[in-house]
């Protein structure tokens, strides 16, 4: 089993707030995680799974189950599946302000479940555990091995390349046909929710334009962000914001849409092999959105991600901002001898970050230009973020 970084949080978040709640994907982990942390807390504990229909009649009178376990921490795993819970819980945990009453799991974000309009603020605190990072990582697993099959615990240790496809395309598939709606409590069509996540797919990285996805799958603009809220709210793609303070400066203010695991956006393209990748016009676009991704997992709290563009071209992949300024600058290049193009220079010298970087595949950290430091992901992970 590979040890989660966020282990240690959720113990520590246990010991002082009523709920703890683990969010994120499907099949990432969170019920195993779960279930390891109670067992390493020592508490007495009760496991309910909400998409099982046993355990949804034992919660028939919620109120009344809830009260006669208040002894024990209460795992609710999935709990999309009972929005209606969260009204419960405010008052039971009013009743009685102890540490470590529940434990929730959910693979949607409540503020777009329906029924959630309790809010447990200042009652739960909420965690992202998201798939496998690169720093979690045992040594047996590589980074090109991560980068193609993605982070999913059972695509990124299937004995075989085939066995990974396989999982993930039946992932796809059970999102497409069933989670999305019973998560939402909507009712999507199910092919034009395939055609969009594959059209986002081959446009990885790209800036937002819904009124051209609009027309390719013959819907409406509104309709195209209602189903990027879907797709971001069930945490497989990631909305990169730009970044501006001048308004009157001519920038580029609609985001960069991601598929946030990378083995997903090589299935939703048909990419069958690293090899494949290597010689395919996505493989810029794929290596960028799984920089950006690690980068977003193990960032401090402190930083928050954007990209910077303006009409005249000058360009950041990557711009991390600390304490409401530009702080570390980021060009994000597959190919390890590959120069940054001039748009970087000038968003440079127009921004004025403390910190540059140009993260590579491969290669030994090593101060370039202008004071810029070109450096693998890995050591920019691991040596360089946590001192920004």
């Amino acid at each position: 089993m590979i040890q989660r970084k966020l282990e240690a949080a959720i113990l520590k978040l246990l010991k002082q707030f009523p709920a703890v709640a683990i969010l994120g994907p499907r099949q990432v982990g969170k019920t195993t995680l779960a279930k390891k942390v109670l067992k390493l807390s020592g508490k007495k504990n009760v496991y309910l799974d909400l998409e099982r229909p046993t355990d949804q009649l034992k919660l028939a009178d919620a109120e009344a189950y809830l009260e006669f376990q208040n002894d024990k921490c209460v795992v609710l795993d999935e709990v999309q599946y009972m929005p209606e819970l969260f009204s419960i819980l405010r008052p039971l945990i009013d009743e009685k302000r102890k540490p470590g009453r529940y434990l929730l799991t959910g693979s949607a974000s409540p503020s777009l479940v329906k029924g959630v309009s309790e809010s447990l603020a200042g009652r739960i605190a909420y965690t992202e555990l998201p798939p496998i990072g690169l720093t979690e990582l045992p040594k047996s697993i590589s980074l090109q091995k991560h980068w193609f099959r993605g982070g999913f615990p059972a695509a990124l240790t299937a004995q075989t390349n085939t066995g990974s496809i396989e999982w993930l395309d039946h992932f796809i598939k059970s999102y497409i046909e069933r989670d999305l709606n019973q998560f939402f409590h909507v009712a999507l069509n199910p092919l034009i929710i395939r055609r969009f996540w594959q059209m986002l797919a081959y446009n990885n990285g790209g800036i937002l334009n819904a009124g051209n996805f609009a027309r390719a799958l013959g819907i409406t603009n509104p309709t195209v962000q209602r189903y990027l809220d879907y797709l971001e709210g069930a945490y497989l793609i990631r909305s990169l914001q730009p970044w501006f303070v001048n308004i009157n400066k001519r920038l580029v203010r609609s985001p960069k849409i991601y598929i946030r695991d990378s083995g997903l956006l090589h299935r939703l393209a048909q990419v069958n092999s690293m090899e494949e990748l290597r010689g395919n016009v996505l493989i810029g676009a794929s290596w960028e959105g799984y920089v950006v991704e690690q980068i977003a997992q193990a960032a401090p709290a402190h930083l928050s991600l954007f990209f910077y563009r303006t009409h005249n071209g000058a360009e950041l992949d990557l711009l991390l901002v600390k304490k409401n300024k530009p702080h570390a600058a980021i060009e994000i290049k597959v190919n390890t001898s590959a120069q940054p193009s001039r748009g970087f220079y000038e968003s440079i010298d127009t921004l004025k970050p403390a910190k540059s970087f140009i993260i590579a595949p491969s290669g030994e950290a090593y101060p370039a230009a202008n004071g810029t430091v070109r450096c693998n992901l890995k050591h920019f992970l691991m040596a360089e973020l946590p001192k920004l």
